[in-house]
């Protein structure tokens, strides 16, 4: 395996300033240096790490490579973030508050795990994410 962790997402939106808003008052992440009409960045997890989010209005490098038409050429994404279990139901309920709409909660036994889910401004499936802890250790 080459990769340790996801170093960033890069997701296009239509208006930064207005996901800026969402991200930092729904999500609840915390920006990372300046935030222009073009580009804004937020760490996914503690200041510091290594794995950041990233909105931005415009092409990125090589979209012109891209086999699919002008428009088309990024599509909608899906990504977790994991929530401590304690605080996976205050982190749904949050993003309620903000007159959000949140579905689940989603068991999957599978993988002892529990989402909620949720869309962003630009149609972006977000999902607060947590492994079921057993109730024994």
């Amino acid at each position: 395996m080459f990769t340790k962790d996801i170093s960033e997402i890069v997701l296009i939106v239509q208006d930064v300033l207005a996901a800026t808003r969402f991200y930092q008052e729904v999500v609840g992440l915390q920006p990372l240096g300046e935030t222009d009409q073009y580009w804004a960045w937020f760490w996914t997890g503690e200041p510091g790490s290594s794995s950041r989010i990233a909105l931005h209005k415009g092409p990125l490098l090589f979209e012109e490579y891209s086999p699919y038409p002008e428009g088309e050429r990024w599509g909608h994404v899906h990504y977790a973030f994991e929530v401590p279990q304690a605080r996976l139901e205050e982190a749904a309920a949050h993003v309620r508050q903000q007159g959000v709409e949140v579905y689940g909660p989603r068991h999957f036994d599978w993988m002892q795990a529990e989402s909620f889910y949720f869309y962003d401004l630009d149609g972006n499936l977000l999902e607060f994410w947590s492994p079921v802890q057993d109730e024994e250790n």
